[in-house]
């Protein structure tokens, strides 16, 4: 018997935003959500707790960033120690997902779609997340 699907999160962690998007009730496909300026770690996990709980999330993946080696470097180490943060804020399961390139990827596709420098830079986090999101959600499968 199949593991019945449940709504996840998916986040893009960065120094002074954090990318949000999550998965439909399925977890086939992901959609991007907002972008959250970061306000201090309980103004952002309390963020967090509200759209986990407003989406019926069931479980969240973070994206971590590795060095091109497989190497956690310092920002992965700040990553790390945000997800542990989180689990135990929200009580909720959380995993960390390779990003590698995400946000590298998501700029080429809005440069190559000719959007403006302005544009972009607002919605570069949301579609990191959803990529991130989407690439866990695949591997599942």
């Amino acid at each position: 018997m199949a593991e019945a699907a449940e709504r996840v999160m998916g986040l893009d962690v960065g120094d002074a935003t954090i990318g949000v998007a999550v998965s439909d009730p399925l977890a086939v496909t992901a959609q991007p959500v907002e972008v959250i300026r970061r306000a201090g770690l309980g103004a952002d996990l309390d963020r967090l707790g509200q759209l986990a709980r407003t989406w019926g999330v069931a479980r969240i993946v973070v994206g971590l960033p590795r060095n091109m080696n497989g190497t956690l470097g310092p920002q992965a180490q700040k990553v790390m120690d945000f997800c542990r943060r989180l689990e135990a804020a929200l009580g909720l399961p959380v995993e960390t997902w390779d990003e590698r390139l995400s946000t590298r990827a998501v700029e080429r596709v809005l440069l190559q779609a000719d959007v403006s420098r302005a544009r972009r830079k607002r919605t570069v986090d949301r579609l990191a997340a959803a990529l991130i999101l989407q690439g866990y959600l695949d591997a599942r499968r």
